[in-house]
């Protein structure tokens, strides 16, 4: 893939670490897990769910390790592939948590498709 679509991607892809990490290891954080305004976890709470979104972050970081596979072996399809699980994650993010999602994770994934997608027919 050209070189403007491999950056597209690993950004994603590094993004996708960032998320993961963050759901992964910071989740019990105030800082963290009150940026969920609308349903207000207490400490107790956010402790209760902790593991559900530590396995949350593990498929972030699935996610990421497939959109870098798909850059390190050259392989479109592959990217297109995680590229579409990054979309529609980020719409459904945006319809169940934050509509901040769309912008975090669907707008880069939107554009690196386009990066992609521009690569293959040139």
């Amino acid at each position: 893939m050209p070189l403007l679509a491999d950056i597209a991607v690993l950004f994603v892809a590094a993004l996708h670490v960032v998320i993961g990490s963050v759901e992964m290891f910071l989740w019990q954080r105030p800082k963290v897990y009150t940026r969920l305004e609308q349903f207000g976890f207490t400490q107790t709470e956010a402790s209760k769910v902790a593991p559900i979104v530590a396995n949350a972050g593990l498929y972030n970081l699935f996610v990421a390790a497939g959109l870098a596979w798909s850059v390190a072996t050259s392989n479109p399809p592959s990217s297109l592939f995680f590229l579409g699980f990054v979309a529609i994650a980020g719409i459904y993010g945006a319809a169940t948590l934050k509509r901040s999602t769309l912008v975090l994770q669907t707008l880069p994934a939107a554009l690196a498709v386009l990066a992609v997608w521009a690569a293959r027919t040139s």
